[in-house]
């Protein structure tokens, strides 16, 4: 499953795969991780990667938001599952940079704005075909469209970023 995370205040698109107690993940380009995690109590979770052992506790904040410290160092993270998307949310004032993302798997059929474009919140930037039906990917804000990383034809995955806006 990928979904789109926050940590630190810098976003990210998390690959994450498990089977029982074994998981795979990988964060953005960066290498692919193996970890065996098991929850030992309510929100407590042990986890063994690289042979060493960690205690990870999550703390629910709220909805997507969570407080997870392992070993003495606090994270908060923004979890956005883009198979829980709601089309409001898209649709509130953000600053900073702000990633366009597919809510589910798809093929990248039409590109509609140019890099480097100056875009309207709503505006339509890309065509996006899953299921047969053909979607259009609109700017969740106004500003410049500072990054396109797929082309017309690509195959994405459900949470892929198609574009950057700041």
């Amino acid at each position: 499953m990928k979904l789109s995370i926050q940590v630190r205040r810098k976003d990210a698109l998390l690959d994450l795969a498990r089977t029982g107690q074994a998981c795979r993940f990988q964060i953005g380009s960066g290498p692919e991780r193996h970890a065996d995690v098991t929850e030992t109590e309510p929100n407590v979770y042990s986890v063994l990667s690289a042979g060493r052992s960690y205690e990870a506790r999550v703390e629910p904040v709220a909805d997507g938001e969570m407080v997870v410290v392992i070993d003495g160092h606090r994270f908060e993270i923004e979890v956005r599952d883009p198979r829980q998307f709601r089309r409001r949310d898209g649709w509130r004032g953000i600053d900073g940079l702000q990633n366009v993302t597919t809510p589910m798997p798809g093929k990248v059929v039409r590109i509609l704005a140019p890099l480097g474009a100056s875009v309207t919140a709503g505006q339509a930037l890309m065509v996006v075909e899953a299921m047969k039906m053909q979607n259009e990917m609109r700017a969740p804000k106004s500003g410049k469209l500072v990054s396109i990383p797929v082309h017309e034809g690509d195959t994405v995955a459900a949470g892929e970023v198609l574009a950057t806006i700041e």
